[in-house]
């Protein structure tokens, strides 16, 4: 019985990334209102796209882990990529406290997700 209950149970490193995944996933879509009411280098395509790669795939990955998908560690390792360059988009905004908000956001989700990937199911 006891060892079923643990086979449920999700693992405190699992539980951190899936915090910093919704972290980041928040943080990216209000980070997408921030540069279109910015306009200019902000709003570029390329850039509002990245932030919202970003966010979608921080909500699939918490979504794998939440469901303990065996898959987790696929969807983990993307989002630690795509984290790491939305992180390097938003930091060439050096004086900008929200989007430097945001490259931490993303680099915290990185690495966190980056050791999850490296985890054996």
């Amino acid at each position: 019985m006891q060892h079923q209950a643990h086979s449920t149970q999700m693992s405190s490193d699992m539980q951190a990334c899936i915090a910093e995944c919704q972290n980041c996933h928040g943080i990216c879509v209000e980070t997408v209102q921030h540069c279109l009411q910015m306009g200019g280098p902000h709003a570029e395509p390329a850039h509002i796209r990245l932030l919202l790669d970003c966010a979608e795939i921080c909500q699939t990955s918490a979504n794998f882990m939440r469901r303990n998908s065996p898959l987790h560690t696929l969807t983990c390792g993307v989002c630690a990529e795509v984290c790491g360059r939305c992180a390097d988009d938003c930091a060439k905004f050096a004086d900008d406290s929200n989007m430097q908000a945001c490259a931490e956001a993303c680099r915290r989700c990185a690495e966190s997700c980056r050791r999850m990937s490296q985890m054996k199911m």
